[in-house]
């Protein structure tokens, strides 16, 4: 199972980070849709939708939304980012009171019109960083610090881990794991910071790295939210991985649940807080 799981990284690494820095944007959009648009295929199973018609056609639908979103003057993609952050806060309350609100989401409707929430974002988020200046920089950080929360988090947990986090989504995590990877991040922060200092001949004032700090926490903090609500979805379907796509590493979903919360509420920061680097 470990030589599959390295097999596998090996063949989707190099397309991720070819795609991430030598794709133009337009094409880039594409990119980005093809993994929303599989990933809603298998958000489809965790809805309960069994018929593979159905599920394509979820997906079919998810990809039409985006095409929607992408021409329309009348829908600005900084609204859907704020949607996605008033979304992410009723997760998290899911997440933090479960089981007791699973019966306001546990029809195949409402699990839908989550996975419309979690993935369309997502494929905002990447666009609206991507238009960015230095933006092959601001997208390789955020999957930094998601990479380096989960690890700090495997690390942590196993050795230290005796709090449980969240025993009735995900029984295996706890806060411990927690702390380990916000420590990772907050020195992913700094690392980060000293590069975009290099990157862009400018000098970080002390707000400013407290800035980036406070992001890089909440950036950590959120991407744990995603990674317990897929949990949560799957532990109510009674499935171990969204999909069995990639060999070793299950579904398209369960290597981008993090990403899903991480990246829109990191599009969503550097539009509030002017980082657009422009320089």
């Amino acid at each position: 199972m470990l030589k599959l799981r390295i097999l596998t990284a090996l063949v989707l690494a190099p397309l991720m980070i070819g795609g991430v820095f030598f794709l133009p944007l337009e094409q880039f959009k594409l990119f980005i849709g093809f993994i929303v648009t599989v990933g809603a295929w298998e958000w489809a199973n965790l809805s309960g939708i069994k018929i593979q018609v159905g599920r394509v056609a979820y997906a079919g639908l998810l990809a039409g939304l985006i095409y929607a979103v992408e021409l329309s003057d009348m829908v600005q993609e900084v609204e859907l980012l704020y949607a996605a952050f008033i979304w992410w806060l009723v997760a998290f309350l899911l997440v933090a009171v479960h089981p007791k609100l699973k019966a306001y989401w546990s029809s195949s409707v409402v699990r839908m019109v989550m996975g419309l929430f979690i993935l369309i974002p997502m494929w905002v988020g990447f666009v609206q960083i991507k238009s960015y200046p230095f933006n092959d920089y601001l997208i390789m950080f955020v999957m930094l610090v998601v990479w380096g929360a989960d690890v700090g988090a495997y690390f942590a947990g196993r050795i230290f881990g005796k709090r449980k986090l969240a025993v009735t989504v995900s029984p295996g995590k706890t806060w411990e794991g927690v702390f380990g990877g916000l420590m990772v991040t907050i020195l992913i922060a700094f690392a980060g910071g000293r590069l975009l200092e290099h990157a862009t001949e400018m000098t970080l004032n002390g707000s400013q790295w407290l800035l980036l700090v406070a992001i890089t926490l909440c950036i950590t903090a959120v991407s744990i939210v995603g990674d317990l609500i897929e949990s949560m979805i799957k532990r109510h379907r009674q499935i171990k991985d969204s999909s069995n796509l990639l060999p070793g590493h299950g579904g398209i979903m369960d290597r981008i649940d993090s990403m899903t919360a991480a990246l829109p509420m990191f599009a969503l920061a550097l539009s509030l807080f002017g980082w657009n680097l422009v320089v």
